[in-house]
């Protein structure tokens, strides 16, 4: 179980070692948020402008959307840990180059590894990708997935769409909503195993 402690040394050390360019565009780093020790870990794509601001993850429109949708469930940012495959905000909102991910990969892999989550819940393609790279996020949202990485002891992911692709499209809100009712029997599953 980790600490907030170890997490805070963590991402400290991680915003000094990673190479990631978008360090010299970004106000700041924005590091994972919320329970060190929480069995489900949303992983988002990249900050953006409000996260830049205020170097949290997930609290613009969509960070209030996911609020709602953990809410659904029983709920609450609390119980969770949030946070993005690359750590700092790209230049207006654009996707994260691959290289940008990359450079952002250890840091991840870190953070997931001293949390050690029993569920991590991809929030969109770029990060589903990053662990699913054939994967197609309208193909596989909602469906479980069990796979066994190198560099982290989880095997159970689920592919969400992104909060913000929802907000944008309407038709994706109810999927979300649908797929977001899973996190719990999903978490069942694994600890009936």
């Amino acid at each position: 179980m980790a600490s907030l402690d170890e997490l805070m040394a963590l991402h400290e050390h991680w915003a000094q070692a990673n190479d990631c360019a978008l360090k010299h565009t970004a106000t700041r780093p924005v590091f994972g948020d919320g329970n060190p020790s929480a069995d489900v870990v949303f992983i988002g794509e990249a900050p953006g402008k409000k996260e830049d601001e205020t170097g949290v993850p997930f609290v613009g429109a969509a960070g209030k959307f996911l609020a709602e949708m953990l809410d659904s469930i029983g709920m609450k940012r609390d119980d969770i840990y949030i946070t993005n495959i690359v750590k700092y905000r790209p230049p207006n909102n654009r996707d994260p180059l691959p290289e940008e991910k990359d450079a952002c990969k250890e840091w991840l892999h870190a953070e997931l590894a001293l949390i050690n989550p029993d569920l991590i819940v991809f929030l969109g393609r770029h990060s589903m990708n990053d662990f699913f790279p054939d994967e197609r996020i309208s193909n596989v949202h909602g469906k479980l997935l069990i796979k066994k990485f190198p560099h982290i002891n989880t095997t159970h992911f689920l592919p969400l769409y992104h909060p913000a692709a929802a907000l944008y499209n309407g038709g994706l809100r109810k999927d979300l909503l649908d797929d977001f009712k899973k996190i719990p029997v999903a978490l069942k599953r694994i600890r009936e195993k």
